[in-house]
């Protein structure tokens, strides 16, 4: 059986941050340094250069509960994010919880691509865009905050994930609708100029060898794309019909090895006259975009 974390009475921040670098190494945590600092910083209340100058003082007494419960919640592999119930994605915070899937910074760059490119189809415009499977409206809320001239809506099969988005929302000034139901079906028969999304798009079958972080504690529906990990593309592609005309702008993330056949699919919508590849910053082609350049500019 797994020794349980403690730290003693007297012990030092430094040593606190120590000890538990140390014991989430044992665990076989990833990254146990930073996972450390994470938690110490949040137990603590402190960050940036506050945390550091505290280093050599005593560590609270009666923070030592909250500290080794944290330190063990993450050496059984519970993401750090869902501990603190907090991750900052471009430059905002949002809340998250098992409910939703924790924002990813490659997703940053799928934000930064369609306001990019919303800016120069609709100049001065203000463009209705739509995130499909939004969770923690990570993609939604951003969107809004960035551009507040666009109608942003968003919508999620799951109604906890969707309180979540809310409140995120809520918390980061933005006014953006949320809608529950299957990916493109809350919005039949409307009008959008923009769609992005961040679907599942595991393949069912390589589920059970992701991290263990991922696999037992990230919600299964927010991973799971179908046997080939594509099934959700299919499906919105097939569900366009549902709106009054395909968006002139279409964002999708994707994973490793799955761009070439987005990108068909795409293809053969035949809606967008440019099929744009972008690979994130490790490289990999992670976004697919359809562009109509002709929009007619609001």
């Amino acid at each position: 059986m797994r020794q349980e974390f403690s730290l003693p009475q007297g012990s030092s921040n430094r040593e606190a941050f120590a000890k538990a670098s140390s014991f989430l190494e044992d665990c076989g945590v990833l990254e146990p340094q930073n996972n450390a600092r994470l938690l110490l910083m949040h137990v603590l209340g402190l960050e940036g250069a506050a945390y550091y100058m505290a280093q050599p003082e005593p560590f609270p007494a009666e923070l030592i509960t909250a500290f080794t419960d944290a330190v063990n919640r993450k050496g059984r592999g519970e993401p750090a994010q869902y501990i603190i119930g907090q991750q900052e994605f471009y430059g905002l915070l949002f809340q998250v919880t098992p409910s939703v899937l924790i924002p990813r910074p490659e997703t940053e760059l799928l934000v930064e691509a369609m306001m990019k490119h919303g800016d120069e189809l609709w100049p001065g415009g203000a463009p209705r865009a739509i995130d499909i499977g939004t969770g923690s409206g990570a993609i939604a809320v951003t969107l809004k905050v960035q551009r507040p001239s666009w109608d942003v809506a968003a919508s999620d099969i799951s109604s906890e994930a969707l309180e979540v988005a809310a409140l995120n929302a809520a918390a980061n000034g933005a006014a953006v609708t949320f809608r529950e139901g299957d990916l493109l079906a809350p919005f039949a028969g409307e009008r959008f100029d923009i769609l992005v999304s961040n679907p599942p798009y595991i393949p069912a079958g390589d589920i059970a060898g992701l991290q263990r972080e991922v696999r037992e504690h990230e919600p299964r529906t927010a991973l799971d794309g179908g046997p080939d990990g594509l099934a959700p593309y299919r499906i919105m592609m097939a569900q366009l019909d549902l709106l009054a005309a395909p968006p002139a702008l279409v964002g999708f993330e994707l994973g490793q090895g799955q761009a070439q056949d987005v990108a068909e699919l795409l293809r053969q919508a035949g809606h967008w006259d440019l099929i744009e590849i972008v690979p994130d910053l490790a490289g990999i082609e992670r976004h697919v975009l359809g562009i109509q350049t002709n929009v007619t500019k609001l």
